[in-house]
């Protein structure tokens, strides 16, 4: 059996995690660290010799720093457990190099997906069970850290403007690979999912606000009121002055 340390300072998440999965499915054995303080938890860590961790992100500052802590020692690979998708954290944990972070709440689909594709690439034999699967059915697995910190940074900034360059030039990935590896998981590419998200946007708007159109074209990161026009016409077939008509005679 491979050792897995999970570090977490909450024991009820702590536990919700230990009881998600039978370990010894995946060839590995869970020994829990419930600890109030980094400098606790590291001088715990330390001596033990494991080939995953796993931090508990109930706590997302204790987390990081947790996170930071051990990567100075070493580079075993860590799943963070429980994030939020907040942008500059997710941001910390690419640049700290994770190997995933499941986003809360965290499910038994997500965590066997990810531990499937971690003990294959470090030869880790799993029994039956992990290979079928964690409740017997198949979902799609998890998306990659890089691709929600992708889509949390286009929800915040949507009224922005956005281009692929420059996330990848913040999240320092080159930009065709971040494109290729966005579509392979979106099933869309980039600039496909960023008018999607503009629009479906404006249409929540145009419903539930009184706003002017161009004060709505500029919320959703159109400068030009003309250009805003000819893409929600093109995307909805209705001109934004036509669909509120629309759900107004409907309502």
């Amino acid at each position: 059996m491979v050792q897995v340390l999970l570090l977490d300072s909450n024991a009820r998440s702590s536990q919700a995690c230990s009881s998600l999965l039978d370990w010894s499915q995946y060839g590995l054995e869970l020994k829990a660290l419930l600890l109030p303080t980094v400098e606790a938890m590291m001088d715990a860590v330390e001596p033990l010799s494991c080939s995953l961790i796993l931090i508990g992100m109930g706590n997302p500052d204790f987390g990081m720093e947790l996170c930071e802590r051990i990567r100075r020692i070493s580079r075993v690979p860590i799943i963070l457990l429980g994030g939020r998708g907040d942008f500059p954290l997710m941001r910390r944990a690419l640049a700290l190099q994770v190997s995933d972070c499941i986003l809360h709440p965290v499910q038994a689909r997500d965590l066997h997906d990810s531990l499937k594709a971690l003990t294959k690439r470090l030869g880790i034999t799993a029994g039956p069970a992990a290979a079928d699967g964690a409740s017997g059915e198949h979902g799609v697995s998890a998306a990659e850290p890089i691709i929600e910190t992708v889509k949390q940074y286009v929800e915040q900034e949507l009224h922005h403007n956005i281009t692929l360059k420059k996330i990848s030039a913040l999240l320092h990935f080159n930009c065709a690979y971040l494109g290729q590896k966005f579509k392979c998981h979106v099933h869309m590419s980039f600039n496909e999912y960023l008018l999607q998200q503009r629009m479906e946007k404006a249409k929540a708007l145009l419903e539930k606000t009184d706003m002017r159109i161009y004060e709505i074209a500029k919320r959703v990161g159109y400068t030009e009121i003309d250009w805003f026009y000819k893409k929600f016409k093109a995307y909805t077939g209705a001109s934004a002055n036509e669909y509120r008509k629309q759900l107004i005679d409907s309502a």
